[in-house]
């Protein structure tokens, strides 16, 4: 006999608060009773930096289209249900994010969105998102925090993983020793970082939006010296860049494959539905 699918909790939470941190990045503070009720995760004894959430959006038009009586729409999504309903096109999708903090006191937390005009679904719902809204997601998941015992830490990444680097520079002891690496659009597009005395940060601007031509983050890490010794990695970014830096990482400069965290949060040119299901085939895959 198979084990039975283990059912997912779909939490709920709020908008209680907006924030538009640069032009193309808008914070949301989420809160409310089902905060109690989100298991956050840890690394060892350590909070995980980069827990992410799926938060859940109905395709465009599926509010307003008209639909099997007796279908309901209100968060949380009845998924069993809903799939019974409706067609796979008009489904709920999700969208990963991070969270970039979690305020216990307040039982908030806090997600930053890249906003791009009206391209993709969850930033135009970020951009349009007003306080009591309602949003609901899966998770959290994660793997990394910094290590306090690491000599040298790199972190790196694009505006997808600035939340996630700004979260594990903040977690880390003032005498942390290494550099964070971030790639933005602009200078407008720098937020203030709480950055340890022992770290660098680089902001790399494009000066565009991000292309294959324009991003010139994998070109830093490669003229980067670093260290040897023990090293902890954390690279995060489009899929085509850090399949690019991970062969370089390990093969250029000797690092661990195995004691990076190392992953792609989007690939270029792919919605998300179109990059989920394409980890699960060979252009998906970050290792050769």
């Amino acid at each position: 006999m198979s084990k039975s699918k283990k059912t997912r909790v779909q939490h709920v939470l709020t908008v209680e608060a907006k924030k538009q941190l640069s032009p193309h990045m808008v914070r949301l503070i989420l809160g409310g009773p089902g905060f109690a009720a989100i298991e956050f995760k840890s690394v060892g004894e350590s909070p995980a930096t980069d827990q992410y959430i799926k938060l859940l959006f109905l395709p465009q038009g599926v509010e307003s289209a008209q639909l099997p009586e007796g279908v309901d729409l209100s968060r949380p999504y009845d998924m069993d249900a809903l799939r019974e309903q409706l067609s796979t096109e008009q489904m709920p999708v999700t969208r990963t994010y991070t969270i970039r903090h979690v305020d216990h006191l307040n039982a908030q937390i806090w997600v930053d969105f890249v906003v791009h005009g009206d391209v993709g679904r969850a930033g135009v719902w970020a951009k349009g998102a007003e306080v009591g809204d309602l949003i609901s997601f899966f998770g959290p998941g994660s793997g990394y925090a910094p290590r306090g015992d690491a000599a040298w830490h790199l972190l790196a990444g694009d505006e997808a993983a600035l939340p996630a680097i700004a979260s594990a520079l903040e977690s880390m002891a003032q005498d942390a020793r290494g550099v964070a690496v971030v790639e933005v659009r602009d200078a407008a597009e720098r937020q203030p970082l709480d950055v340890p005395a022992g770290m660098d940060l680089v902001w790399l601007h494009r000066e565009a939006d991000f292309s294959p031509e324009t991003t010139m983050l994998a070109e830093y890490l490669e003229e980067l010296t670093i260290p040897e010794g023990d090293v902890q990695v954390f690279v995060h970014g489009e899929r085509a860049q850090m399949k690019r830096i991970r062969r370089m990482l390990v093969d250029q400069k000797g690092l661990d494959r195995k004691a990076m965290s190392l992953s792609a949060y989007w690939a270029h040119g792919r919605i998300e539905d179109q990059f989920q299901a394409e980890k699960r085939t060979p252009v998906g895959q970050i290792e050769d």
